[in-house]
């Protein structure tokens, strides 16, 4: 299943020379016309509407031949993701793409233009095609990122080209059907990334997942007749690492609700209910690169959750893997009971902090929209982190709370917990406060990313469908990891 980002190709030139048939690209700010685009008639910019507004396009004619004109607004760094979108957009059967967009921009600010700016430039163009007779064919093959600065800005393209090339991946895990994507499959698809990438990997089948104890995941699985696995995939420097850091995301292939079933519309984007496994697999493949001196473990419960002859009644108690028993009353409230698990594992392996990534619940998507994660945690400092990671890559999150007060409705007659609280309310923060009780005194955060993990239409670097969101925050707070105060 390869990703199906279309740029095969990504350079960085610190001129644009050898350039023939090539559509070259200039950045244009706004208000920067004459500086930006030289030669060019400002009634002609005016007469085409185009006011370097960020992603705005036109294109011209120039002494040298036609230009593309992409508009950069105020030309800050979190703007070029965009502009590499819309450039490549615009370029849509033209040949390839030079483009010359990092104007007056220095240090920092340059590598971190020049890695988005290659990020956009692959996800813009990307086409999930595996199903369809005609591919989306047209999109440039070959793009180049022109800025002097050297080898840091060569190498803030490699790492914008490879980060988008985990986001494809995850992308491609997300939109392909729960039939095709099955658990078996899945962790196949882990296993040869994990050789490709030098990780090192256990899948445990059923009988393994039962020796383990892992009593949520099995309850969930007890529905389908396909076979669950859990994966576990880690990366150990060679040095010493300056922090041990757990990563666990929710792997539920395809969500039917089990005997709670959703309804019709409500099943129709459930293939994409393991995007957090999908997620912690993409950034897992970029962690030897770009955070090497971090140990990470990644964790994936993987199941699908079905109306099958023993399906997990409502009512049926399950035993996790650190002992807490939790009375079913909603099987559609699956996620956190295979969470539940990988959480009791990760906490057994004794890392720093965790982080937890998951299509959780439907209320954080009502609280949040579909654009922006739910950030919950039980360490302010490590949740400030992660909403820092985030800002910086331009990934929305919003903290939102864990309060005491809704605990109390998790407490189960007849078991350690529910799996749902007692009222309509608060459904996302009941979510995090249940996760909460298996992560013991770890440092922990949790990402609820049931609104930006799946996109009902296209927007800037993001096609419909399956987005990646997720990864560039987790590679962002890895590559920057230092010590935690303590909890």
């Amino acid at each position: 299943m390869p990703v199906r980002a279309t740029v095969d190709h990504l350079a960085a030139l610190p001129e644009p020379d050898n350039v023939n048939g090539a559509t070259i690209v200039w950045g244009v700010r706004a208000g920067r016309a004459g500086d930006d685009a030289p030669g060019v008639d400002p009634a002609v910019l005016a007469a085409a509407g185009f006011e370097g507004k960020t992603g705005q396009t036109t294109t011209v004619v120039t002494d040298d031949g036609i230009r593309l004109l992409v508009g950069l607004g105020d030309a800050g760094p979190g703007v070029f993701r965009k502009v590499g979108a819309a450039a490549m957009k615009a370029a849509k059967g033209d040949g390839d793409v030079v483009i010359d967009a990092l104007v007056d921009l220095e240090g920092s600010d340059r590598v971190t233009a020049a890695q988005a700016l290659a990020e956009g430039l692959v996800l813009g163009s990307y086409a999930f095609t595996e199903y369809r007779k005609t591919p989306d064919d047209g999109w440039p093959t070959k793009a180049a990122v022109v800025g002097k600065g050297g080898k840091r800005v060569a190498d803030a393209v490699a790492r914008g080209e490879a980060t988008a090339a985990a986001i494809g991946l995850v992308r491609d895990l997300v939109n392909t059907p729960g039939g095709d994507l099955t658990p078996v499959a899945f962790a196949k698809r882990a296993v040869d990334l994990a050789e490709e990438h030098g990780l090192t990997v256990e899948v445990m089948d059923r009988k393994a997942i039962k020796a383990a104890r892992l009593g949520g995941l099995l309850g969930v699985a007890r529905g389908s007749s396909q076979e669950p696995r859990f994966v576990k995939l880690t990366y150990t420097p060679t040095g010493r690492p300056r922090g041990k850091v757990a990563l666990v995301g929710k792997g539920i292939t395809f969500d039917a609700g089990g005997l709670s079933i959703k309804t019709a519309s409500g099943m129709e984007w459930m293939k994409t209910d393991m995007a957090g496994a999908a997620v912690v697999l993409g950034a897992m493949t970029l962690v030897p690169t770009m955070a090497p001196n971090v140990a990470v473990t990644a964790y994936l419960p993987l199941t699908d959750n079905m109306l099958g002859p023993d399906a997990t009644r409502v009512g049926d108690v399950l035993r996790t893997r650190n002992g807490k028993t939790i009375e079913v009353l909603n099987t559609d409230a699956e996620g956190r009971l295979i969470l539940a698990d990988a959480l009791a594992l990760a906490v057994e392996d004794e890392p720093d902090a965790i982080v937890d990534v998951a299509t959780l619940t439907g209320a954080c998507l009502v609280a949040l929209g579909d654009r922006t994660a739910g950030l919950m945690g039980n360490h302010d400092e490590f949740t400030l982190r992660v909403r820092e990671a985030a800002e910086h890559v331009g990934e929305a999150v919003w903290p939102l709370p864990l309060p005491d007060h809704l605990r109390r409705p998790l407490d189960s007659e007849v078991a350690d917990l529910r799996n749902i609280g007692s009222g309509p309310y608060g459904g996302a923060l009941t979510a995090g406060i249940f996760l909460r009780e298996f992560v013991g005194d770890v440092s922990w955060v949790h990402l609820d990313i049931a609104g930006p993990s799946n996109a009902s239409s296209a927007y800037d670097e993001v096609a419909k469908g399956g987005t990646g969101f997720g990864v560039r925050t987790l590679v962002r707070l890895l590559s920057t990891w230092s010590k935690l105060p303590p909890l």
